[in-house]
């Protein structure tokens, strides 16, 4: 069965939101200031990273780091500056 989890965290000024979608082909897409900025699939429960920029000048790279399980599916973003990695809160729709 395929189940939507929605995160969200306000980053440098940005939006930033990732849609994890379980199921046997678990799918992230995230999106940057409402528009996508990144898509990758996976298996099983494997953890991927997406590689994403900001819309700053110049743009700065991040990658969101996406576990579909097991359990509940979780999100950090990891930014480029070597800050901690921070955690992206679920988001109930």
């Amino acid at each position: 069965m395929r189940r939507r989890h929605h995160f969200h965290i306000d980053y440098r000024g940005h939006s930033v939101s990732a849609t994890v979608e379980t199921g046997l082909r678990p799918v992230v897409e995230v999106l940057v200031d409402g528009k996508e900025t990144g898509h990758a699939t996976t298996r099983d429960d494997r953890p991927v990273a997406v590689p994403i920029e900001l819309p700053t000048d110049p743009p700065t790279p991040a990658t969101v780091r996406a576990t579909p399980g097991p359990g509940v599916p979780r999100c950090l973003l990891l930014a480029e500056d070597g800050a901690d990695p921070h955690v992206m809160p679920p988001r109930l729709y």
